[in-house]
């Protein structure tokens, strides 16, 4: 039986990250914060220490799921499965209402109403078909990470708010 092909649009998760995968499942976003004296830094993508003082005295923060448009690209063309199927989409980078960056994607917004400082709202991709921008499904991958069979995978996007 042939194996499936390969996705790259499934994230990688292991013992440290399973937390946040966990959280986007219920449709909470997570970051990290800083408890070291004189810094409470909040940072997203998650680590294990703080990248500001690099205390390892951080933890998890559900975050308000608020963000601003800081800048976009609408991507037209993509060769690795399963982006090619999805083009054009808006790669993005938003400003979290907590402070970090994060990289993501704009969903549900016409090319031509996207602003930088727009106002945006988490909302998450869930499902087998995670990158496919499907709402149901069983949630497992085929990728080269790791991706237990529960919880279901969602994946953390925007869209106006």
């Amino acid at each position: 039986m042939p194996s499936a092909a390969p996705r790259y649009d499934l994230p990688g998760t292991d013992a440290f990250s399973r937390v946040y995968w966990d959280a986007a499942a219920q449709g909470r976003l997570l970051l990290r914060r800083c408890r070291a004296d004189g810094c409470g830094a909040a940072h997203h993508y998650p680590r294990e220490f703080c990248p500001r003082c690099w205390s390892e005295d951080v933890e998890w923060e559900e975050a308000s799921g608020r963000a601003t448009l800081y800048t976009w690209s609408v991507v037209h063309r993509n060769d690795l499965p399963p982006f090619g199927e999805r083009v054009p989409y808006v790669a993005a980078v938003v400003d979290l209402a907590e402070g970090p960056r994060m990289m993501t994607e704009v969903v549900d917004c016409p090319e031509a109403d996207l602003r930088i400082g727009m106002p945006l709202r988490v909302r998450f991709r869930t499902g087998a078909g995670v990158g496919a921008g499907t709402d149901a499904g069983t949630g497992r991958g085929t990728g080269t990470g790791t991706y237990p069979a529960a919880p279901p995978l969602a994946v953390p996007v925007f869209g106006p708010a």
